[in-house]
């Protein structure tokens, strides 16, 4: 037996106990997770509760990989049907020079959260103004820059929970600026320490959350969200609602995020956010459940 297929040999082995470990070790933190999730819609222990529920109701890679390229988001949204602002995406000094869409437009990253790269200067009114604002972006951010025709209109969070048919609007936040705003855009200045005076979060009620509300389920829908998550909208001049862009995966931090935030403002508890993502969620896996609901349910 030569030394090298005894060598080779011997590392197929070691690949194949790796990978045994692999899988052990997966199937038992799904089995944790499954228990900490249960514990969750039963109100037992939130902080765990959340963590678990993050994890355990991931969205598809496609929805994930899509919500993180805000243009084709955007494309694919378009393509269902749901109006979104005109777009153009620049990777190159030569794709801006080719850009043929109306001023005034707004200028962001194509890959960034939490309004990175949106403030004062997000918002342009001429090509000079363009070319500074996208040179800055690549600087800073070394990624495309998202480009598109700037809707002066009400701004809006959607909270969605459910899945396909079955998603429905949780409640509809209005982001209302005040005089500390800055920008035309919720952006991450907006957002950061001292936002309380800088904007209003309130919630929507009345025809125009209505309308907002159908325009995000449609995208969530197109998008293939599930289980939890929000979509947030903007409306153009004459007040129709457009797709912004989603968070599929939305942050369930109580008395922070805005996922919860819009919960407590329709008055649905933490406990009950999480049973309804979780509810979701089990519809999709009901061989998660625990032993004695799957019990209850065949019987």
């Amino acid at each position: 037996m030569s030394t090298g297929w005894t060598v080779g040999l011997v590392l197929g082995v070691l690949v194949i106990l790796i990978a045994a470990a692999i899988v052990i070790t997966i199937v038992r933190l799904a089995q944790r997770i499954a228990t900490q999730a249960s514990a969750a819609v039963a109100g037992v222990g939130a902080g765990p509760a959340g963590s678990a529920v993050a994890v355990m109701t991931l969205p598809l890679s496609l929805t994930l990989s899509l919500s993180l390229d805000k243009a084709m988001a955007k494309r694919v949204v378009r393509s269902a049907g749901v109006p979104t602002a005109d777009f153009a995406l620049i990777e190159t000094r030569g794709d801006l020079r080719k850009l043929d869409l109306p001023f005034p437009l707004f200028a962001k990253p194509v890959a960034e959260g939490s309004g990175k790269g949106v403030d004062e200067r997000s918002m342009v009114s001429n090509r000079d103004e363009l070319d500074q604002v996208v040179s800055d972006l690549f600087h800073r951010f070394h990624q495309p820059v998202l480009i598109e025709t700037f809707l002066p209109g009400r701004e809006f969070t959607v909270g969605i929970t459910g899945t396909g048919a079955d998603a429905s609007v949780l409640g509809v936040s209005e982001i209302r600026p005040k005089p500390n705003f800055v920008g035309h855009g919720y952006g991450y200045a907006n957002k950061e320490t001292g936002w309380e005076d800088k904007v209003d979060i309130v919630l929507a009620d009345g025809a125009n959350a209505r309308a907002a509300g159908k325009v995000a389920l449609a995208a969530w829908r197109a998008l293939r969200c599930r289980d939890g998550g929000r979509i947030d909208i903007r409306c153009d001049g004459a007040g129709r609602p457009h797709f912004i862009e989603v968070n599929p995966l939305a942050g369930l931090r109580p008395n922070y995020s805005d996922l919860c935030a819009i919960a407590d403002m329709k008055g649905v508890s933490y406990r009950d956010l999480i049973g309804r993502i979780m509810v979701s969620f089990s519809k999709r896996h009901p061989q998660l459940k625990p032993m004695k609901q799957r019990q209850a349910v065949a019987a």
